[in-house]
């Protein structure tokens, strides 16, 4: 005969499993980012998948690894690309010195400045080539841990897109919702993921483009790399462009190049920035709107934990994180309405 009565046994077994939750989650730590890789594009293929597999009739292991191999020429292989040439270059900057004493003589007779406050200057650029150096990632220097996390990611991503039906019920069994407010947040997840990572993602080529076009339209050196370091920044709106564009245009405006400095500045201000107004709003018409401050304090909360993915994971994050407090309310209210006619009909 058991010691523990029947609800004694439920609350042991629900503390073991906590306990081996909490482990196997710090287990899995290091690939946490696969893992939310794994879900955001499970939101973004699974309209595809969908199309091929239910109304083309396609069989549904070949429709997935269709659309993993396109996922991986279309997004893995450029960013790591682009990436890449990003290192290259801020290594390139960080070892010519003489570029860097040129860059500090320019901004000495355009702004007039104390040597202890060149010396800052120099040690903060240099700081903050090393900073970006390690932000991106490195197919050289990561290769093992990239592999594994994309190997990771497509072998769950695989499964999850051929056993679609059977992991949406296991969702929606396991979630901690009703039914309603689980198909809710399903909803706004996907709008949410959308508006994040497709709708931010080209707001920033587009503005990355348009730098890059009018740094090689007015004679501006590296268009390209400026213009993908601008694709990068872009995904904090409003503050990214300029931090780009501001700089480059003192430069050219320090070697006497008034027309080309002027130029960048009025089209940065008058179209590079508010490009993102427009588009935003477009965007917030078919899949919905996130928050400029949600976006900046997610960036600041994602770059620590994921390098230059934060970008775009820790928006997701935090959003994800205030559609489940707005959940958490609408239970909350709907259960104290439910216990307040409860106890009304039990004094009547």
């Amino acid at each position: 005969m058991s010691l523990f009565t029947y609800k004694q046994r439920n609350n042991i077994t629900l503390l073991i499993i906590i306990i081996l939750g909490c482990l196997i989650a710090y287990s899995l730590q290091g690939i946490f980012s696969s893992i939310l890789g794994t879900l955001v594009l499970y939101t973004i293929l699974r309209p595809a998948f969908l199309y091929l597999a239910e109304e083309q009739k396609w069989n549904k292991r070949l429709a997935a690894l269709l659309l993993l191999f396109v996922s991986v020429l279309v997004i893995i292989l450029p960013f790591y690309a682009l990436s890449s040439m990003v290192i290259e270059k801020i290594a390139e900057l960080q070892s010519d010195h003489i570029y860097f004493k040129n860059l500090i003589f320019k901004v000495k007779h355009l702004v007039p400045v104390g040597s202890d406050f060149q010396n800052l200057v120099e040690d903060g650029l240099k700081k903050a080539g090393t900073w970006a150096t390690e932000l991106f990632p490195s197919l050289i220097s990561g290769a093992f841990n990239i592999v594994l996390g994309l190997l990771i990611m497509y072998f769950l991503l695989y499964f999850m897109l051929v056993e679609r039906e059977k992991f949406e019920r296991s969702l929606l069994k396991y979630a901690p919702f009703r039914e309603q407010n689980a198909y809710r947040f399903a909803e706004e997840m996907r709008n949410t993921t959308y508006a994040n990572v497709l709708g931010q993602g080209l707001i920033s080529v587009v503005q990355g483009g348009l730098v890059s076009l009018s740094f090689y339209v007015l004679g501006y050196s590296d268009p390209l790399f400026w213009g993908v370091m601008t694709t990068f920044i872009s995904f904090v709106p409003v503050l990214g462009p300029p931090v780009i564009f501001v700089p480059a245009a003192l430069l050219q405006m320090a070697n006497g190049n008034n027309f080309a400095a002027w130029a960048m500045l009025i089209f940065g201000f008058v179209v590079i920035i508010n490009i993102d107004n427009v588009l935003r709003f477009m965007i917030a018409k078919k899949v919905g709107n996130i928050h400029p401050i949600i976006t900046v304090i997610g960036v600041v909360i994602g770059i620590p934990l994921f390098g230059i993915l934060g970008l775009v994971f820790g928006p997701l994050l935090l959003s994800y994180f205030i559609l489940l407090i707005k959940i958490y309310e609408t239970s909350a209210m709907a259960s104290e309405r439910l216990e307040r006619i409860k106890t009304i009909s039990e004094q009547e």
